[in-house]
């Protein structure tokens, strides 16, 4: 016989320990891609037609790269969740959802760091 209270247990947060945490931070990083893809898709389309010299400045202006940098990182972490998700729920084997999630993580860091690294580029030159 136990002493404690159903919530008790149930704040023990799971097998995992890890409780709502994936759930929060997927839609929390939806919420933020929310004000951030508007800024881009506002932004990009005065610049439609433009050429190499004035996207780079566009670029480097004032808070665009700070802005493209947090759209990159939120865009993949929340990717990265979602695809996670999917694999967790729809693949079965334990090994191909091991290596699975394993690739999708690379790619996520790889894709991001790589589209990072292009906006601070265009940003101080070359």
């Amino acid at each position: 016989m136990e002493l404690r209270s159903y919530l008790s247990r149930v704040r023990g947060l799971g097998a995992s320990h890890e409780g709502t945490h994936h759930f929060w931070v997927q839609r929390v990083s939806g919420i933020a891609l929310v004000p951030l893809v508007i800024w881009f898709v506002l932004s990009a389309t005065s610049i439609v037609g433009a050429d190499l010299a004035t996207f780079k400045a566009w670029v480097g202006t004032h808070y665009n790269p700070v802005l493209l940098i947090l759209l990159i990182v939120t865009m993949s972490h929340h990717a990265y969740l979602g695809l996670q998700v999917v694999i967790e729920d729809y693949v079965h084997g334990e090994a191909a959802k091991l290596t699975s999630l394993i690739l999708i993580k690379f790619a996520a860091v790889l894709l991001g760091a790589c589209a990072v690294f292009a906006v601070i580029r265009l940003t101080f030159g070359s």
